[in-house]
């Protein structure tokens, strides 16, 4: 039994030692060197004292960051990544809520790290890599090898800072055993192994990036963190998988949209090339899925569910079979070791195709949001159907139902469901409809409670009219959009999903 994600580590070094484990734009780092490094990080920290700590990472997106996680995990801290192009009010709120015992950063980067609200100690990275080469072995190995051997696999591994309704940002607990459980299912599921190669579109930050992270950890496969520009430039994104035969991606639908609009299939052949495209964060809409299944028909497909709240996913479907431009694709089927509760407004399980709130219980779940024991009340709750002994599910505010096959079907957020014109409506279901229509590529659909108006966003130049003769056919006349709004460029966020927020200041 592994209490810790760092003995994946030790196994993948032995058997592996030369093989390159994370491989950024400047560098790459075998797992010899990967458990080198980390072990270094990780007995410096123990040798200061902490133990079961919170450790900011402040680095520039590649390889030191993952060897910076690792040295946290060896030494049974937990790390918490904090971006460098990220907003200093936000990162001043995270510090305020983290305290974190210590920042692991560079000493260029220290200094930028100096203006925030922190007074701290920090760790500069190439003082103690340097050191490392100087000392391999030495009294902070037996430091760490003691502070590794009082964990367990409930301790913190990781917290992630989603948005939070009150503008304070919510961090979410993940502790080893959540890892491990997921990662064991994704690597058995989709038969990973030393000879994979991932290639790495989400932000550390982003629970997204788990899958890459651990799965490479556990295997021995390779990860290669792809250069954020080439996301804008879908040609060379796909040359790039190509020139380093990356057979494996875990990207947020809006990537693969993108490749899919730019018809880049045209200029790239990937079919001795990729054979697995996973996909979670966002809906991903049976249009462009298409595209990607007519280029490259041999490929396995899986569409991942699941918040930040509950390790990443928890439920899966691998795609099966052919779906029409307009029919969702299932959210599928409940992860091993987690079940799965659609609760209706009574708290009972729904029955037929009835609409209810998902809800999930087993050891994905998060333990909380550290130091917000008000938020953690509100989302982690008793099981209702559980009179006998405490049980905890999360409720992630996600409508579902059933379909005749008994696939969950994602409809929207509980926070996009209106009412108008005295009906109940999931935005959602409306989204699913315009992405349908050829013409449309990325939309986004707000409700202006002010005027009580259905406002669709998009990025082509259509009309109104036009858009609601076409999806007439789909939804019923109430949930045809009240206003068209024609934006350039569709609003992303750092995670890679339309930005909601920012599309709610065009509503006037």
């Amino acid at each position: 039994m592994k209490a810790n994600v760092t003995y994946w580590l030790d196994e993948s070094a032995k058997r592996f030692p030369d093989k390159a484990a994370y491989v950024d734009e400047k560098k790459e780092i075998t797992f010899g060197m990967l458990r080198a490094q980390a072990r270094a990080i990780g007995g410096e920290l123990a040798q200061r004292g902490l133990f079961k700590k919170p450790v900011v990472v402040f680095l520039e997106k590649g390889v030191d960051v993952l060897v910076s996680f690792m040295g946290a995990a060896y030494s049974c801290n937990f790390y918490s990544p904090i971006d460098v192009d990220m907003p200093g009010s936000r990162v001043n709120k995270i510090l305020e809520v983290l305290e974190p015992a210590l920042v692991i950063t560079t000493g260029a980067l220290r200094d930028v790290f100096s203006a925030y609200d922190y007074e701290g100690d920090f760790l500069l990275l190439e003082d103690i890599l340097a050191q490392s080469q100087d000392k391999p072995e030495s009294a902070r190995d037996a430091a760490l090898d003691r502070a590794r051997s009082k964990g367990v696999d409930t301790d913190l591994l990781y917290v992630l800072f989603t948005s939070g309704s009150t503008g304070i940002p919510k961090g979410v607990t993940i502790n080893h055993r959540s890892v491990i459980d997921y990662i064991d299912w994704v690597t058995e599921t989709f038969g990973i192994t030393e000879k994979d190669s991932f290639g790495n579109q989400a932000p550390f930050y982003f629970d997204n990036s788990i899958l890459d992270i651990y799965s490479t950890l556990k295997t021995g496969a390779t990860t290669y963190i792809i250069p954020k520009t080439l996301f804008a430039q879908p040609v060379l994104l796909l040359a790039y998988l190509k020139e380093k035969k990356i057979n494996t991606i875990f990207w947020v639908p809006s990537a693969l949209i993108v490749v899919a609009k730019l018809k880049a299939f045209r200029n790239v052949d990937l079919s001795d090339t990729l054979r697995r495209v996973l996909f979670c964060g966002e809906v991903m809409p049976n249009k462009q899925l298409n595209v990607w299944r007519k280029f490259l028909p041999d490929v396995q497909y899986a569409n991942l569910y699941g918040p930040t709240e509950i390790t990443d996913a928890c439920t899966y479907y691998i795609v099966d079979r052919d779906f029409t431009d307009e029919e969702p694709l299932p959210i599928g089927f409940p992860m091993p070791n987690t079940d799965i509760l659609v609760l209706n407004e009574r708290d009972e399980l729904v029955t037929g195709e009835e609409a209810g709130e998902l809800c999930v219980r087993g050891t994905s779940l998060s333990m909380g949001y550290y130091k917000n024991p008000e938020k953690t009340a509100e989302a982690f709750v008793q099981n209702p159907l559980n009179k006998a002994v405490p049980e905890t599910i999360y409720r992630t505010g996600d409508i579902v139902k059933y379909n005749e096959r008994g696939e969950i079907l994602y409809l929207s957020r509980k926070d996009f469901q209106i009412k108008h014109m005295g009906h109940r409506i999931e935005l959602g279901e409306i989204e699913t409809a315009v992405s349908s229509l050829q013409e449309i590529s990325l939309n986004c659909c707000l409700y202006d409670g002010k005027r009580s108006k259905i406002v669709l966003f998009i990025e082509e130049e259509l009309e109104k009219a036009y858009i609601n003769e076409k999806i007439s056919r789909l939804v019923p006349d109430y949930m045809l959009p009240d206003k068209v709004i024609h934006v350039e460029k569709m609003p992303i966020n750092a995670n890679g999903k339309i930005d909601r927020v920012k599309l709610k200041e065009y509503i006037k």
